[in-house]
């Protein structure tokens, strides 16, 4: 059993993507639970090293990790440093994803299969390489990050994006299926309109305040509403939630 007071001690944790944003958040409360992280990003390393140089000053262990996760063989090094220095990996957060604005004609194959393999092989190579792992301590939380566009469709020139997103959630349903029966979860949590560090230059037909009003409980979510539902997935708490997609959106869109 983990201690109350710190609800993921003793547990392992990747979370992709998590120099800044959402995925920091994450690893920040991951962390502050009591679990050991790995820090991931693409490309800013001082990032990285500051969500860890965070995490120590609170008395928590992490380690920085510089990878394309895009690319299995960067993924099974970032997982082989987890298992050098930790020992395991409980906890399993695929958080990438890119978003190009493009029309559906004027996406190339090969603006296709990058955003594809960004934002969803990247969930599947990182899940291939920790299941072994969790198989072996009887148990796993694996969490995809993926978004409302990959369920209500509601906005156009992200074909690609939506597609991906969409599919993340079927990744992790067919894994909380096959691996359910070896203590492992799997869920999607599908983030709303988040106040985050991004480009805003496409969002400048958007009114803002409008759409905020228009979100019933009248704001937009922060990357901390995100990291707690997250924080609820990794635990004790939701082992028995699975194959799920947990919508944080404010009421926006509703099923």
């Amino acid at each position: 059993m983990t201690n109350d007071k710190k609800p993921l001690a003793g547990r392992v944790a990747i979370v992709t993507g998590s120099g800044r944003n959402i995925g920091r958040a994450v690893a920040l409360a991951f962390a502050d639970a009591g679990a050991s992280l790995v820090v991931n990003g693409h490309r800013d390393q001082a990032a990285l090293d500051a969500v860890v140089d965070e995490i120590r000053r609170g008395g928590g262990e992490a380690i920085a990790c510089l990878a394309d996760v895009s690319r299995d063989e960067e993924i099974a090094r970032m997982v082989a440093l987890a298992r050098d220095t930790y020992g395991h990996v409980d906890i399993a957060v695929s958080n990438v994803g890119k978003r190009p604005y493009a029309s559906f004609l004027d996406i190339t194959p090969q603006d296709w299969d990058d955003v594809i393999r960004t934002n969803l092989s990247a969930a599947f190579y990182l899940a291939r390489h920790v299941i072994p792992m969790m198989r072996e301590r009887r148990f796993g939380r694996i969490i995809n990050m993926s978004g409302f566009s990959g369920f209500f469709a509601h906005v156009t020139h992200r074909a690609h994006s939506v597609s991906a997103k969409s599919g993340l959630h079927g990744l992790s349903k067919a894994i909380a299926r096959e691996f359910g029966p070896d203590g492992i979860t799997a869920n999607t949590v599908a983030p709303g309109m988040i106040e985050t560090a991004r480009d805003w230059s496409q969002y400048q037909h958007v009114d803002m305040e409008k759409l905020a009003a228009e979100i019933p409980v009248r704001r937009f979510g922060t990357p901390d509403d995100i990291a707690e539902a997250c924080l609820f997935l990794a635990g004790e708490g939701g082992g028995f939630v699975s194959g799920q997609v947990i919508h944080v959106n404010g009421g926006q869109m509703m099923i």
